[in-house]
């Protein structure tokens, strides 16, 4: 069995991500693709079509119609279900793709079936981090912007922690922010970069949207909501395994021993 090795200890290197975030995505296509439609993709069909006819009714109805607080309050209460369906499928995404690219790395092949099961058994503690961070990093970002980023920043790799090490929810976030130390502008490149080409695909979409509409344009939609989500999470996963390596020196077979 081959092991991968990402970098030399002591320095994150954005290039270097990418290029192993593209690697695991080339080896594992199926995989990541099904994981991907099944936890954003297909969500995302199913929340769009559900809120258009709300969409359609309220874009066709009469200007005066709109302060009816009935239908402000039903179609908030649609916004929010939708969003909150949203949330707790990227994140089961998130921990079903670090599964995979940990395997992936240790130069294992890693299973649909064993990727899903785990995504499910860290369910409770993924949504306990991610509202935590959501709300952390939103009351920093309402009272100061920076602050807000550099939270979200120092939590960004508990989800791997979680899954990988173990710690908890309380654990496991204070593990992302040693990890994260000394690095974080490094992965706000990163992530910048993985954002901005996100709005340009889904910009894109719009034209699609404008030019088609109707059950097209919400396809190509959660096509593109797919593909985004897949290389996010992936692109998180292996930031967290170089961050252990260059800040650690250890390696992916040391990684993967908590799961023998």
């Amino acid at each position: 069995m081959t092991t991968a090795t990402l970098g030399q200890p002591g320095r994150f290197e954005i290039g270097r991500v990418f290029n192993t975030t593209f690697g695991v995505i080339t080896r594992n296509i199926g995989l990541c693709v099904g994981l991907a439609l099944l936890f954003s993709g297909l969500p995302t069909l199913l929340i769009r079509m559900w809120q258009q006819p709300q969409i359609d009714a309220m874009l066709q109805s009469d200007p005066s119609s709109m302060a009816d607080p009935n239908a402000v309050l039903s179609n908030s209460y649609i916004s929010v279900i939708a969003g909150l369906v949203a949330f707790v499928f990227s994140l089961l995404l998130q921990a079903a793709l670090v599964r995979a690219t940990i395997e992936d790395l240790n130069g294992k092949r890693p299973s649909f079936s064993d990727c899903v099961q785990i995504a499910i058994r860290f369910l409770l503690p993924t949504l306990a981090i991610g509202l935590l961070v959501g709300i952390g990093a939103g009351i920093g970002l309402v009272l100061l912007i920076v602050p807000g980023i550099i939270l979200w920043l120092g939590w960004s790799m508990a989800v791997p922690v979680l899954i990988q090490e173990r710690l908890g929810v309380f654990g496991s976030m204070s593990r992302s922010r040693v990890l994260t130390k000394g690095n974080r502008w490094s992965l706000f490149g990163l992530f910048l970069i993985l954002i901005i080409i996100a709005m340009v695909i889904q910009w894109g979409m719009l034209v699609v949207l404008v030019l088609f509409g109707g059950i097209i344009a919400e396809i190509g939609s959660a096509l593109v909501q797919t593909v985004v989500s897949m290389v996010l999470s992936i692109a998180t996963a292996v930031s967290y395994v170089e961050l252990r390596q260059v800040k650690e020196g250890t390696s992916v077979d040391e990684l993967a021993k908590i799961f023998s």
